[in-house]
């Protein structure tokens, strides 16, 4: 079955309203200077980051709103990384890879796009669209790494790509090839990368939406790109809806984050956040039954709620206050919009959101 989505010509950067979510004892951070995307020292006026509190081990007794975000908070598939200053940088989908930027996690702005110039590269598998799909950004051995999609709607005529930049800033990204294509014949979609490295040093990238599932393949470190002509079945739900695949450490378990349902319909998406573990970045992965994620399994950790439609794609990074889960969702208007919410996890290591 194909992934559906919508149009983004006209871009989701409205500032919205801020969703509040009363936390208890939570702080967001609050860093005063506003550094460069590719600061590697914090200044002297710079506040010092909030002190961890300690990782809640109880989950709420409903889901939460998201936390309170302003700004460039539109988004679609978002995906973010703390630079070594200590700012964020958040990569979405959108003409040539939107850009935003904040100091403090709360506060968004817009920073272009990551190829301002156009990504020519792609366009065997866009239709000639400027309109590039759910980024995957991460910081590693000094320099930016973002792998991206490259399709059209409801097709799995598809492609990864990779591109490094030393700063992240728009403009300064290097495309850096493809990573690996589907095509009509495949029963996989190349499309929602995510790069894991491994506590061996190894580089693995899980992708895919719909279709036979989530896969993974090898990566050389050295180039970020394939490695071999592995592919490995992470994920799957019998030609069901799950797609946008993220991996986290977190003690000794790699926690395998996917949206289940469907994504892109406004106020009437159903998408939700699943997640489900294993001690080997290869699986077998587990829900909190024991059902493998490969013949459908998968934890709920969000769902839509309220005012809350639809959240999903999610990715999680690991900040000082605790991992964070960053995520998509819709308003009643239809609007998609940055949500931004903590982890904490149980007594038997499994996520919840606060």
């Amino acid at each position: 079955m194909p992934k559906y989505r919508i149009p983004r010509r006209a871009k989701l950067v409205i500032p919205v309203a801020a969703v509040v979510v009363a936390m208890s004892a939570v702080a967001l951070h609050a860093e005063a200077a506003v550094q460069p995307l590719s600061g590697t020292s914090t200044t002297a006026n710079q506040a010092a980051p909030v002190a961890a509190l300690a990782t809640p081990t109880t989950p709420p007794g409903s889901y939460p709103n998201p936390g309170a975000v302003s700004g460039a908070t539109g988004t679609h598939d978002p995906t973010m990384v703390k630079t070594p200053a200590g700012t964020y940088i958040v990569a979405q989908t959108g003409n040539n890879i939107r850009l935003t930027t904040s100091t403090d996690r709360t506060a968004f702005r817009e920073a272009g796009a990551a190829f301002p110039g156009g990504a020519p590269w792609t366009t065997t598998y866009t239709g000639g669209s400027a309109n590039l799909w759910a980024p995957d950004i991460s910081y590693r051995n000094g320099q930016y790494f973002m792998y991206y999609s490259a399709s059209t709607f409801g097709s799995n005529r598809s492609a990864i790509f990779l591109a490094t930049s030393p700063s992240g800033a728009s403009g300064s990204w290097t495309n850096r090839g493809l990573v690996i294509e589907s095509r009509t014949s495949d029963n996989y979609n190349a499309i929602d990368p995510n790069l894991i490295v491994d506590t061996n040093g190894r580089w693995w990238l899980n992708f895919g939406s719909f279709w036979s599932g989530l896969q993974q393949i090898a990566l050389n470190p050295s180039t970020g790109l394939r490695s071999d002509s592995s592919l490995r079945l992470i994920a799957g739900r019998n030609g069901g809806a799950i797609e946008a695949p993220h991996m986290f450490k977190h003690g000794s378990y790699y926690y395998l984050w996917v949206s289940f349902d469907r994504c892109c319909q406004g106020a009437a998406s159903t998408y939700r956040i699943m997640v489900g573990r294993s001690t080997s970045p290869n699986g077998p992965f587990v829900d909190r039954s024991g059902k493998t994620m490969s013949s459908g399994g998968g934890t709920q950790v969000m769902a839509g709620h309220g005012s809350i439609h639809g959240p999903g794609h999610q990715a999680v990074i690991a900040d000082t206050d605790a991992d964070v889960l960053v995520y998509h969702y819709y308003a009643d208007n239809g609007a998609s919009r940055l949500g931004i919410n903590l982890l904490g996890y149980d007594s038997a290591g499994w996520p919840f959101a606060y």
